[in-house]
């Protein structure tokens, strides 16, 4: 697994606990040493530079690649080295970023066509390789522990389009859908990860701010709103994934 953050950590943990042997990569020397700790196969791993990982953390059927970098030329890289190795499968975690703000519903299919974010342009590399098969996975805004949306906006930081809807997903939902890829082998497919609810900002970060016992945002004078709403009807389908929090609203305790 590329990437050992807030998603990729517990993300190792659930697939250890089913028995498979993960390997985990970090940029940091201390996290490397803490990993290996927690029974992790660790190996530092930046793809920015020019010397390619080491063999043995590409010796694997399948990657998950879950890190922030959206350099184009250092994911080219990675792409060919990973064309020498025994990876068959590639699972991309990207963001619904991409997505442009068209005031309607947006699914995998559409929405996105005419993006020049970097990020869609990386997918894109992936898609385009016939090396191996890739499956992308556009996450909405993350929740969960150590990701309390009530503490988003403190310090007097402004609550932006506060009548726009939200778009979010919790880390369990996120490990239940990529865990729901590899059950159901979904390779070479695009999926969204978003909760089934969109309630406004201004609905949602209050009931945030007050499950945190924190203030009421300050919301910006209402603007008229931009946003889109992005659908997770083909997660639910095709993967059959029921969401663990599909209430927004409903969530009491992240």
């Amino acid at each position: 697994m590329l990437g050992s953050g807030w998603l990729g950590k517990p993300l190792a943990e659930h697939f250890m606990q089913q028995g498979y042997k993960v390997k985990l990569s970090t940029r940091n020397h201390a996290k490397q040493r803490q990993l290996a700790q927690s029974g992790f196969d660790s190996y530092i791993v930046d793809i920015d530079l020019p010397d390619p990982p080491e063999p043995d953390f590409l010796n694997t059927d399948s990657l998950i690649i879950n890190i922030t970098n959206k350099n184009g030329a250092s994911f080219e890289r990675l792409i060919s080295t990973l064309r020498k190795s025994p990876i068959k499968h590639v699972l991309f975690v990207s963001s619904s970023s991409v997505y442009q703000n068209l005031n309607r519903a947006v699914t995998e299919d559409e929405g996105v066509e005419d993006s020049d974010s970097a990020l869609f342009q990386i997918e894109n590399c992936f898609k385009n390789e016939t090396a191996f098969d890739t499956t992308i996975i556009r996450f909405s805004g993350l929740i969960g522990p150590n990701r309390h949306p009530g503490r988003f906006f403190r310090n007097g930081k402004q609550v932006q389009q506060a009548d726009a809807p939200v778009n979010l997903i919790h880390l369990d939902d996120c490990i239940g859908i990529i865990d729901a890829i590899f059950e159901k082998s979904a390779w070479q497919q695009t999926f969204n990860g978003c909760a089934d609810t969109h309630p406004t900002k201004r609905e949602f970060y209050t009931h945030a701010a007050n499950l945190a016992d924190l203030p009421t945002p300050d919301f910006a004078p209402t603007q008229l709103p931009l946003f889109k709403i992005v659908s997770n009807t083909k997660a639910k389908q095709v993967l059959q994934y029921q969401f663990q929090y599909p209430d927004l609203m409903a969530i009491q305790d992240y």
